[in-house]
């Protein structure tokens, strides 16, 4: 009953308080399980440290997956500018909430998706729930929503990227689609790439090849790291962990 007369107060008032790593923030109220579980640093400590390690105030930020902005909001405190994706329409308007609850202004958020071209796509929830964090254009059920699509390169033509010091991207599954168009401006810019992979969503006679190819494609970086289970080098990428679960990636070219 508490906990219920909490969020009605929230949602009347507008926002809740909570903070990320540390750093206080307003934060919407719909998502104030989330927001307080991270408040409690119970929310992948491992990322904030990845982004404490490679944002300074005179480099930029790409976010491809932002959802409802956990890292964007964290990143543009530390970032000169910060770049972001969220295509699902419920979680872009909670992004942009936030955004605003906290007149944060250094940040271009897009409710657009990447894909092979300009376009419109059919996306859902792996879970069957909009707005949620695992939305995917792997995933186009009855409770989906269209999405806005544009390639990589139709992007980068127009605004500069060069300043770029790390890209996160965490979008459930096409990250084996849209990763290889990235590439030539990834060897190029060369930050830093904080990357979340999603075999099992995948066929499961795919999923070794495809991480295999990932894994190549991206060869040129030095080191790759998971930081969450310390596994290093192409095993991680292509071992049993990387086959049946989630994990994310540090992609740089220093330690």
């Amino acid at each position: 009953m508490l906990i219920k007369a909490r969020k009605m107060f929230y949602r009347a008032r507008g926002y809740c308080h909570g903070n990320l790593n540390g750093e206080p923030f307003r934060l919407d109220p719909y998502h104030s399980k989330f927001w307080r579980k991270a408040s409690e640093g119970r929310w992948e400590p491992e990322t904030f440290n990845v982004l404490d390690q490679h944002l300074s105030p005179e480099r930029d930020y790409l976010d491809i997956g932002a959802w409802i902005g956990p890292t964007v909001l964290y990143a543009a405190r530390r970032a000169r500018h910060v770049w972001c994706f969220e295509p699902d329409p419920v979680a872009y308007r909670h992004l942009v909430w936030n955004l605003e609850l906290n007149n944060i202004r250094n940040v271009s958020a897009f409710s657009v998706a990447l894909s092979e071209d300009f376009g419109v796509t059919r996306m859902a929830s792996a879970h069957g729930e909009a707005g949620d964090s695992t939305s995917s254009l792997l995933h186009d059920g009855s409770h989906g929503t269209d999405a806005l699509t544009m390639s990589w390169d139709q992007f980068s033509a127009s605004v500069d990227l060069t300043n770029v010091s790390l890209v996160k991207m965490d979008i459930e599954g096409a990250e084996f689609a849209v990763l290889p168009s990235l590439l030539p401006w990834l060897r190029k810019v060369n930050p830093a790439l904080f990357l979340s992979t999603h075999a099992p969503y995948l066929n499961s006679d795919n999923r070794a090849a495809a991480m295999d190819r990932l894994s190549n494609d991206l060869a040129f970086y030095r080191h790759c790291r998971d930081p969450f289970s310390g596994e290093t080098g192409k095993p991680a990428l292509t071992g049993e962990r990387a086959l049946t679960q989630f994990p994310t990636f540090l992609f740089n070219t220093r330690t």
